[in-house]
């Protein structure tokens, strides 16, 4: 049976509007200052990974995968940006992913948007650098430490982003510290174990296939067949969103386990609600329509974003 993914992310409701505010000023003060350093630390063969990445974590979220408990896990992607790009890429291409999501597709709330931004983009993206940067000092740049460092990397990302979304849930008045910690750092625990498993198979594939990609700075020069390989992948991704499971994420899991859900507000508008493309009958087409066009649209955003910020530096 096909299923459309699930909404992955934290909706209007969950945050009081002053935590919300909060963490709005937070992620614009981290994503103008991203802004500033990827012109100077972004070499120029790395602009059309941005791209490319962006869109492959976005098609990648769409397919949620089932964990213990009735509930459902997704890939967030920090681990595997920050990885590849640097942290300050790594923030730009979450903040691409999160916010076309929220504007488009209706997975998350306006007013919640800084709070996903800040949970994914900023606290994902740091501690994904601070681990990876501390385990490759500790165990030196070997074959296996690549993808023990990558399967931690990612595994705490999503822990700690879990614990806090748990702590916003509590200093908003929705969930006691005692009741929403516990809940999210239980479920998270396993999913991150979903997270790493992906990201250490993303790496083993880039290693085969881009050993470059994964062990300099500055890779080797990529012709356009090869970014064209890396977009097809990623709209491959989204062909099999269809495929999603149908349990709730892990957040959703807990906000019904917990009772707040129905303290949950629905979106000001639709243009793509619940990654369905309005008009079409088969929903896993439209599905699959839905994965595309998000697909293209992160590409075209983080694209264009590399390269405006190239350009101000070269000029």
């Amino acid at each position: 049976m096909l299923y459309s993914p699930q909404p992955m992310h934290i909706p209007d409701g969950f945050l009081s509007t002053l935590v919300s505010v909060i963490l709005w000023i937070l992620s614009i003060v981290a994503v103008g200052y991203a802004l500033r350093r990827v012109g100077q630390d972004l070499g120029e063969r790395q602009v059309p990974l941005m791209g490319v990445l962006a869109a492959a974590i976005f098609a990648g979220q769409m397919l949620n995968f089932t964990v213990a408990g009735g509930t459902s896990g997704h890939l967030m992607g920090a681990a595997i940006a920050t990885i590849l790009l640097g942290p300050w890429a790594a923030i730009l291409v979450m903040t691409t992913v999160v916010s076309i999501q929220a504007l488009v597709f209706q997975d998350g709330g306006l007013l919640a948007l800084g709070a996903n931004i800040f949970n994914m983009g900023v606290i994902g993206v740091t501690v994904s650098y601070f681990t990876y940067t501390t385990l490759k000092k500790a165990l030196g740049e070997q074959k296996w430490t690549l993808f023990v460092n990558g399967f931690v990397t990612a595994w705490l990302s999503i822990f700690i982003a879990a614990l806090a979304v748990a702590l916003q849930l509590a200093a908003s008045g929705t969930s006691p510290a005692n009741v929403s910690v516990p809940a999210m750092a239980g479920i998270h625990a396993i999913i991150g174990v979903g997270e790493g498993l992906i990201t250490v198979g993303a790496l083993a594939f880039l290693y085969a296939a881009r050993r470059d990609l994964v062990e300099t700075a500055q890779p080797a020069p990529a012709g356009k067949l090869v970014w064209a390989v890396g977009l097809g992948i990623a709209l491959l991704l989204a062909v099999f969103s269809p495929l999603a499971s149908a349990h709730p994420d892990g957040l959703e899991w807990v906000a019904e386990q917990k009772g707040f859900l129905d303290t949950a507000q629905g979106p000001l508008y639709e243009v793509i609600p619940d990654y369905v493309f309005p008009g079409i009958t088969n929903e896993a087409f439209a599905t699959i329509v839905a994965g595309i066009i998000g697909s293209l649209i992160v590409f075209g955003v983080a694209l264009g974003v590399a390269y405006a910020r190239r350009s101000q530096k070269s000029s």
